[in-house]
């Protein structure tokens, strides 16, 4: 998501596009929290009745062999046993108000990646007894169960992701609570995605609920001043093909989130209307810390399904 791991997350907004005909206020902001010690807590974010889907980031650290390591910035230490269970509870608290909270894997900075099917199975069992539904003695977040997993996989090659995603679904409906496993990824907008894929790869197996694809930072698919939105809706078209539930693009809506952010977003707003108008029907927030903009986003998405 980040080109690093630990300072703020980027700010994004997106369209979805299906899934969400109710408008962006009644079911299309999702966000990723946990990668800044000043963005108040989970339970907080979900209070304020904004958002749809949480991202918790990142288990930056995982498969080949590794133990899998959690980061949470200034929140809490996973590394010592209990210390955050607090964010257990307000996961369950967000979950009380139908939002659901899924744990983001890989990020920028990281130690990660797949050998073998085998040891996409073992991630997956690892993933289902720690923050899923199944059991286990060390789970960091408590007895929460979480909704399901986001794949933002920057580094450790493209082999085997499909696998994960597969052995990941298998547990649907599994464990006492009976719950479905939700998929969700984040792949950079050049299609197809160099890890994940796109008609083919993990992205092409049809098991990914929701994808935020990033049109940032990337400047053969992004909007620029001098290509206007040519580039992003022929991404886009492509994206929009791919067998997913909800797919959603991705915009900076910060000045701080890509190079010239501030301009390029008044830009973007009215240029790419066109080409995702119809197909569109709610946001996605990339940072809980900066609320001023989401009500930006709201208004952005709202005269999109116009």
């Amino acid at each position: 998501m980040a080109s690093k791991l630990f300072p703020a997350m980027l700010l994004l907004t997106a369209v979805t596009m299906a899934g969400l005909a109710a408008g962006a206020r009644a079911g299309g902001i999702a966000i990723y929290w946990g990668q800044n010690g000043n963005e108040g807590t989970l339970a907080q974010a979900c209070a304020t009745g904004n958002y749809k889907f949480v991202n918790v980031a990142f288990l930056f650290t995982f498969g080949r062999g590794q133990k899998p390591l959690l980061n949470l910035a200034g929140h809490c230490d996973p590394a010592t046993s209990g210390s955050c269970t607090f964010v257990g509870a307000d996961v369950k608290s967000c979950q009380s108000r139908g939002i659901k909270v899924l744990l983001s894997i890989g990020g920028g900075v990281g130690s990660y990646g797949l050998s073998s099917a085998a040891d996409a199975k073992q991630v997956a069992d690892y993933l289902w007894d720690n923050y899923l539904g199944g059991t286990s003695a060390s789970r960091p977040l408590g007895d929460a169960v979480l909704d399901g997993v986001d794949f933002d996989i920057e580094s450790g090659g493209s082999a085997h992701w499909d696998d994960l995603a597969r052995e990941l679904k298998k547990y649907s409906g599994k464990g006492s609570a009976y719950k479905p496993v939700y998929l969700a990824a984040a792949p950079q907008c050049p299609f197809p995605d160099a890890m994940l894929g796109g008609l083919g790869g993990a992205l092409g197996t049809g098991l990914f609920d929701y994808v935020w694809v990033q049109f940032y930072n990337n400047p053969p698919c992004q909007y620029t001043k001098a290509g206007g939105a040519g580039n992003l809706a022929s991404a886009w078209q492509k994206w929009a093909s791919i067998p997913a539930r909800q797919v959603f693009l991705g915009l900076p809506a910060a000045p701080a989130a890509a190079g010239g952010a501030r301009g390029r977003r008044q830009r973007v707003r009215g240029a790419e209307r066109p080409a995702v108008r119809g197909a569109a029907g709610g946001a996605e927030v990339a940072e809980v810390r900066r609320d001023h903009a989401v009500v930006e986003v709201l208004r952005w998405a709202d005269g999109v399904q116009r």
